[in-house]
């Protein structure tokens, strides 16, 4: 490793409350440092943004879902293909890229880090394979727990300390980062041709609701200290009418008290793709935005922090773990569709989807994204995602971010009739003049996803830190982001530089060296006897019921690639 200085950059980095500061960002060994020596290599980056390497914390890039997804769309993968070049592997895929697209793409975009947001640990395996595949991004995986038989039985028995020992062994079973919820006790019921419509509803045969399940999951979470909250896509995902639900999901956890032990992070819950659920009304005939609402809770609360999914308005595809939503989906567009079901575990649905400005419900969608950004007040509570490739490709961060940077280019989208009239007549978008900053931007895009995953080593240019660095050939000194979006979108659509552990893998606009991926997972120490009671007792079950045997269950080491393992203590 060589010593480096990013010589005159304009400096964001919220973390540390610089706020577009003139100074140097030195890195050796691939470590922010305070200084070094006269023999360092300068790296001239007069008056361009320096900010964190990016960090997606809700995506879905690795796993069953995807490689199903490419088989079954076949028209996605001719979009998007490169030939390989003496670096680079070829690409293809536009919604659902490759797996070496998806590294370089994220890199090009200046980001260094990517949350895959839901893996079946019955095919965990599978998921850290594709992981391995994946270059340049460090990528931690959040296995799936809400419709998981043995968690219902414990949460139906509030049975808080078995199901913490549950989780600990299914974190190092599956090399997890953390607990996911999708749909709880909805995917369960989807096996006997069901959905729950809220959190007061029961998975059925289980005797339990998906409040209960919440609440369960949320203790134990606290109990075991674990670096990040729940993660939760709560029930009623894309139906109108489901802002009710949405909020009581928030306020079911309002009262689980924090753990003392827990690392950076402040929320109890972490709320995904938040557009999905913030609808109001009885059906699409007279849908309506509730941002507005959902926003005044989080607004007032601070247990909760979320992730937005904005719409792109393009054709992508949509893959979650929420199978009878996405059969509903299928049901509503007549496209094709397809099913993945993990026993015991979860079930999944595809299906292709086309958001387009003419379309009133689409255009809703991207309104209510953007309503959420906006009437959130404070910048640290929320992420920038798309719920890659649900509600559009990761690589259209640049455009959202010129969106929430630029309200003339909002209203010059209402006012040509870019997106429907819905927009002017169900949401208050067009009553919002707040526009971000570069700042803003950082801290959605860097800061506040690493302090919300409780990441200790990246997400700010401190000293000790990562050396995960983004440079941008943008000058804000010398830019109107409200005049000039599309220099804007065009500025962050390429970085200038990428630099990850202190490598250089994007150099002028090009990318030059590929790096090895590395997968975070979490280990959590001092409950290991507790771990193996509940694997003794649960295995009578699990041989009964599994069609695969336990011994092909466990994700062993060499599955998983450069590891950074995070220790926690009970």
């Amino acid at each position: 490793m060589m010593e480096y200085i990013l010589k005159n950059g304009i400096v964001y980095d919220p973390a540390n409350e610089i706020n577009g500061e003139k100074k140097d960002v030195m890195f050796k060994d691939g470590i922010i440092v305070d200084d070094v020596s006269s023999d360092a290599k300068v790296l001239d980056v007069t008056d361009k943004i320096v900010m964190p390497a990016g960090v997606d914390p809700h995506a879905h890039v690795a796993g069953p879902k995807l490689v199903v997804g490419r088989l079954y769309r076949p028209e996605d993968s001719r979009r998007g293909v490169t030939q390989k070049t003496k670096v680079l592997r070829s690409e293809s895929g536009f919604s659902i890229p490759s797996c070496p697209a998806t590294g370089y793409r994220y890199s090009r975009l200046g980001y260094g880090t990517v949350v895959e947001a839901a893996m079946p640990p019955l095919e965990a395996k599978h998921t850290h394979e594709e992981i391995a595949t994946i270059p340049m991004v460090d990528i931690p995986a959040m296995p799936l727990f809400g419709n998981n038989w043995f968690v219902m039985e414990y949460a139906k028995d509030n049975n808080i300390e078995d199901l913490s020992a549950f989780i600990s062994a299914w974190l190092k079973i599956s090399k997890g980062y953390g607990i996911k919820i999708v749909n709880p006790c909805g995917s369960e019921a989807w096996g006997w041709g069901m959905n729950v419509h809220g959190v007061n509803d029961k998975a059925p045969y289980f005797d339990v609701t998906s409040k209960e399940v919440i609440q369960a999951l949320a203790k134990a979470n606290e109990f075991l200290n674990l670096p990040h909250s729940i993660h939760i896509h709560p029930n009623d995902l894309g139906h109108p009418g489901n802002v009710p639900t949405t909020i009581e999901t928030m306020d079911a956890v309002k009262n689980i008290k924090q753990s003392s032990k827990a690392t950076i992070r402040d929320q109890v819950m972490h709320l995904c793709h938040l557009q999905f659920h913030a609808y109001t009304g009885n059906s699409w005939r007279d849908a309506a935005s509730g941002a507005e609402e959902i926003a005044k809770y989080i607004n007032k609360n601070d247990h909760i922090t979320c992730d937005v999914g904005q719409v792109t308005l393009d054709e992508t595809t949509t893959m979650t773990a929420d199978a009878p939503m996405e059969y509903d989906l299928f049901k509503l567009s007549g496209l094709k569709w397809t099913n993945k079901d993990i026993e015991c575990e979860t079930a999944a649905g595809i299906i292709p989807c086309i958001y387009s400005g003419k379309s009133p419900v689409n255009s809703l969608q991207w309104a209510i994204g953007l309503e959420l950004f906006l009437h959130i007040d404070d910048p640290w509570k929320v992420c920038l995602t798309t719920d890659h490739p649900n509600a559009g490709p990761f690589t259209r961060y640049p455009r959202i971010i010129s969106w929430l940077m630029s309200n003339q280019r909002r209203t010059e989208m209402i006012e040509n009739r870019e997106v429907h009239k819905w927009v002017e007549k169900r949401t208050t978008l067009p009553t919002l003049d707040r526009e971000y900053d570069f700042y803003d931007i950082a801290v959605i895009s860097r800061a506040a996803p690493a302090r919300i995953y409780g990441f200790e080593d990246r997400g700010q240019l401190t000293p000790g830190y990562r050396a995960d660095i983004a440079v941008y050939d943008i000058n804000p000194n010398d830019i109107d982001p409200s005049r000039q979006y599309a220099e804007i979108e065009k500025g962050f659509n390429v970085a200038d530089y990428t630099i990850k552990d202190g490598q250089i893998l994007v150099k002028d606009k090009e990318i030059v060296k590929v790096k090895e991926s590395q997968n975070i997972w979490v280990n959590v120490k001092g409950y290991e006897k507790q771990e193996q009671k509940v694997i003794d007792d649960i295995m009578p079950f699990f041989t009964q019921y599994y069609s695969v045997k336990w011994e092909n269950y466990p994700v062993h080491d060499h599955y998983v690639s450069n590891p950074i393992r995070v220790d926690v203590e009970k």
